[in-house]
């Protein structure tokens, strides 16, 4: 049988080790233990607080949006975990920012998986053209995953243009959001979390809730414990989960490349990895950009969502439900029947459809396929969110075969009954060349979404856990294929 074209482009996205950002720099979880580094700080002369302040602007300040804020904001966290914090010059309080900051590199290892999405502004193209976002797996320092982001251009003719990212990286500010009661004690229970003392901490709280209402509630009970060394477990694993949910705002002056989803809660103390992002149509036509993600602290996996509508302001939510568990959730486009459904790989090893009235909320799923080609036969999951066509729902898979290598593959699934399969392929669509088989982790190819342009599947992958590419696929060969 003819294999289906597949035409790698020249765009390549290789890890960038200058790429940095500057984060509180708090060794073990220790904010000056015994005020030993405040009373050195306290002692230096004016003079030399001001020649060692100079001296870190000259060596870092053309690497940072804004040191001089950013260090006085890490003085002020430092400050607040003070009972005494002397008086001190603004010099001296950015010099003591300065000792608890440290830069980390977020893409020395890795930059991969990536998933694409057509971009909110699509102003001041050529008829045909097409701007995208392209999201991006980044492992830097300490193996630790973050969501980094490009934009770039298909033209009318399928070139493919990505603009310049910026030499600036930064986080954004944080903000612990609104907590619903019924979604956070149902992912509790999941997490066998939910005994009788974190019972009546929750039936004591306002719905929704706040972090502070929940850490007032604990310190009511577990007095004088910081939230980071809670007695109980379950009352631990309670924190921990409330503080998985939140939100992260960047400036709007600020270029999309130099955003930088981070781990900020403990469950993603280890990572956030591979977030499969869908343009997601609701029913009155509003657009709204979801993704499902995995938080790892590594021990533990969490199904996180992120929700944005311009890439500028983005919320975290912890997702629920027996079927959301393990990796690899991704939405469809939009609500099939007034349902939200969703690709799931609960049991680490099949490809299921996820139905649910709740975004949330998942306790529904009916498998739709199951490792049986020789490519495959280890695991399959999926891709990506499924692309919506007249032939049905595309859905790019990926299987483990021999050797632990990954392949790309294909399903098509009914346009009104996602969970009935029309076809699938039986060989890989994507296999990794000799040049893409090195790497941290050889023999992967890997995607977390694609998009279809004009007559071509715009297919993004990452390969070896090192870099990533992108692929185009005929798309009316690959249906032909799959309907045959």
């Amino acid at each position: 049988m003819t294999a289906i074209p597949v035409i790698r482009t020249d765009v390549q996205f290789d890890p960038d080790p200058r790429r940095v950002i500057i984060r509180p720099f708090l060794p073990d979880d220790r904010i000056l233990p015994d005020n030993a580094l405040l009373q050195r700080i306290l002692a230096m002369a004016d003079s030399e607080v001001a020649a060692t302040l100079a001296a870190v602007h000259a060596r870092f300040e053309d690497r940072h949006l804004d040191l001089e804020a950013v260090l006085m904001s890490h003085f002020a966290f430092v400050s607040d975990e003070v009972s005494e914090m002397p008086e001190m010059s603004p010099a001296r309080c950015a010099l003591l920012g300065a000792y608890y900051t440290h830069e980390v590199s977020i893409e020395t290892a890795a930059l991969t998986n990536p998933s694409i999405v057509p971009a909110p502004d699509q102003s001041g193209l050529e008829p045909g053209a097409l701007r995208f976002i392209l999201s991006l797996r980044a492992i830097g320092e300490g193996h630790t995953s973050s969501i980094e982001f490009r934009c770039g251009v298909i033209d009318s003719s399928g070139a493919i243009r990505i603009e310049q990212p910026s030499v600036f990286a930064g986080t954004g500010s944080r903000n612990p959001p609104l907590i619903d009661k019924s979604r956070f004690m149902a992912t509790l229970v999941e997490m066998d979390a939910f005994d009788e003392m974190v019972r009546r901490l929750i039936s004591g709280l306002p719905d929704p809730f706040e972090l502070h209402d929940l850490e007032a509630a604990i310190a009511a009970v577990d007095v004088g414990q910081a939230p980071r060394r809670l007695s109980d477990p379950s009352v631990r694993a309670m924190h921990l989960l409330a503080t998985s949910n939140y939100e992260t705002r960047f400036a709007p002056e600020s270029k999309l490349s130099e955003r930088v989803l981070f781990p900020w809660s403990p469950i993603e103390s280890h990572g956030m990895e591979d977030a499969r992002f869908v343009r997601f149509t609701a029913d009155d036509g509003s657009v709204i950009y979801y993704a499902t993600y995995t938080a790892y602290d590594g021990f533990r996996a969490l199904p996180q969502l992120i929700e944005t509508v311009d890439f500028m302001a983005f919320r975290i939510a912890t997702l629920a439900g027996r079927f959301a568990q393990n990796k690899g959730a991704a939405l469809f486009p939009r609500r099939i029947d007034g349902r939200y459904a969703a690709l799931s790989r609960y049991d680490t090893e099949s490809n299921y459809v996820m139905l649910s009235d709740s975004l949330w909320l998942w306790e529904e799923a009916e498998k739709i396929e199951s490792p049986e080609l020789p490519w495959e036969l280890k695991r399959v999951g999926n891709s990506g969110s499924p692309l919506e066509t007249e032939a049905g729902w595309l859905v790019i898979t990926h299987g483990v075969g021999p050797l632990r290598t990954y392949s790309l593959g294909a399903l098509l699934l009914d346009i009104n009954d996602p969970c009935r399969v029309i076809g699938h392929l039986d060989e890989p669509l994507l296999v990794p060349t000799d040049d893409e088989r090195e790497g941290y982790v050889p023999n992967v190819v890997y995607s977390c979404g694609s998009l279809i342009h004009g007559n071509d599947l715009v297919l993004p992958f990452g390969f070896s856990d090192v870099a990533s590419r992108i692929a185009k696929v005929p798309l009316e060969a690959l249906l032909t294929r799959l309907t045959e």
